[in-house]
């Protein structure tokens, strides 16, 4: 592919899985989001780096416009960039193993940083020990669909990629 059509590739899959967030939303399959995914994918593939952090956290503030803007929306977008720090790590790393690994450990750091903040900032959860894992404990039953979403885009994302790189497609 050539670098400018590779940029324009990348940048319409991530914008076509941050539409996906709009309709798993929309069909209330909660926390089966492409959240993670658009920033591995991003931080793997796009070379640009400030590019890479840009795109995907354009994408999410686009798409937030829409499902509305709320007080979670710091802690996200900086789960958002750490995970693209992970896919980062993956550009020269990429095989299902590894991919499917910083998937699950995209999965783990968003559920533990987000449901932190939650307990952090929520009057409703005591500043305890046990105040903290009432509210980690809450959240399970989201975590699976976290994961789901994440290896579901993540597999998506980065195999439709890999299979227009074996194919040499030329977008023109």
């Amino acid at each position: 592919m050539k670098p400018n059509n590779r940029i324009l590739i990348i940048v319409l899959m991530i914008i076509g899985a941050a539409a996906c967030r709009l309709l798993t939303n929309y069909f209330q399959l909660w926390n089966f989001t492409p959240i993670a995914a658009i920033g591995l994918f991003a931080g793997a593939t796009l070379k640009d780096k400030k590019f890479a952090f840009i795109v995907p956290l354009l994408a999410m503030f686009l798409t937030d416009i829409i499902l509305g803007l709320h007080e979670s929306l710091f802690i996200i977008y900086f789960c958002l960039a750490l995970i693209t720090f992970i896919g980062m790590w993956l550009e020269k790393r990429q095989s299902i193993q590894n991919i499917v690994g910083a998937s699950v450990l995209s999965s783990v750091l968003f559920f533990l940083l987000t449901n932190f903040f939650v307990w952090f900032q929520n009057p409703m959860h005591t500043q305890s020990l046990q105040g903290l894992i009432g509210c980690y404990t809450i959240a399970i039953p989201f975590f699976g669909n976290t994961v789901a979403g994440d290896l579901f885009f993540s597999g998506v994302l980065f195999g439709s990629y890999a299979f227009l790189k074996k194919r040499n497609v030329k977008f023109s």
